[in-house]
């Protein structure tokens, strides 16, 4: 099956009350693990690849062609989005795009929202031109991720709604208390801004950092309207705990498939449950 844009498969899933999930990846087993879940429980998937995750893996065209390669090996039938996550300009953004992705992300929030409605409105303009999705954020999700470092910063209400009407994006990205990294504490996510926000810009919304968020929020963010949730450190975290407890087994194994085997099982699983923890099974 072809690689798809974001834009069906959320709409579809703020219509159905679901969110589907965006898992990060940073090599070829990751996305093994990855688009191996989603087709055993039969869901659409999105693929999020930083610009950081991108240069370790050899650059955009690079990771299109072994997702490309991936999907076809192994015999993938549910929809797939890749996507880049926190574009951090117009040209990374238009790299991307030509290269096959089939999504991306312009992250203008750490600039005057005068400005990210500028840069926004230009990626937009070029990517719906070649049928490619477009998300925006508002607001400042707190941690680090990759090369996005940043303090909560709640999203504005009234500048949700101008970036949505003048640029034109298929989803939107309103900081409401999420972090990216670990959560340190409960996490505090702000519901009501999230369903005044929901009720104005009536686009499907997208929830940073869904690592460590209790299943209860994650249920009431999707009632909603967030309909597409950003995983990377839960995987992160699994898969580093299997290759070091099998490391600690095998002090003298060196064979990387050793260790790199049950630590994308180890994906997989997380995965699958995040998932179902989203309700995207069988959604496909």
């Amino acid at each position: 099956m072809p690689l798809v844009s974001m834009t069906d498969m959320l709409n579809k899933a703020l219509e159905g009350k679901y969110a589907v999930g965006q898992f990060n990846i940073n090599n070829l087993e990751w996305t093994q693990a990855i688009l191996g879940a989603a087709e055993e429980e039969k869901s659409p998937v999105i693929l999020g690849v930083s610009e950081g995750a991108a240069r370790h893996m050899g650059g955009f065209y690079t990771v299109v062609k072994m997702v490309e390669g991936l999907v076809h090996d192994m015999k993938i039938t549910v929809p797939v989005a890749i996507h880049l996550d926190h574009g951090s300009s117009f040209d990374k953004c238009k790299e991307a795009i030509d290269a096959g992705f089939t999504s991306v992300m312009i992250d203008g929030s750490h600039h005057p929202i005068s400005e990210n409605i500028e840069m926004t409105k230009k990626v937009v303009d070029y990517a719906h031109a070649k049928g490619v999705s477009v998300e925006a954020e508002v607001g400042t999700v707190g941690g680090q991720e990759d090369d996005v470092i940043g303090g909560i910063q709640y999203a504005d209400l009234n500048e949700c709604v101008s970036i949505v009407k003048e640029t034109g994006i298929d989803t939107l990205a309103p900081a409401l208390g999420s972090v990216h990294g670990p959560y340190h504490g409960e996490p505090n996510l702000g519901f009501k801004e999230m369903e005044e926000i929901r009720n104005a810009v009536k686009l499907p919304l997208v929830l940073h950092g869904g690592t460590g968020i209790p299943e209860h929020d994650i249920k009431k963010s999707i009632s909603l309207g967030t309909s597409k949730i950003n995983v990377n450190t839960e995987n992160q975290i699994a898969f580093a705990k299997v290759v070091r407890e099998v490391l600690a087994a095998k002090p003298d194994a060196y064979d990387p498939r050793t260790f790199i085997a049950p630590g994308r099982d180890a994906i997989k699983q997380t995965v699958i449950g995040k998932i179902r923890e989203f309700g995207s099974s069988n959604k496909a």
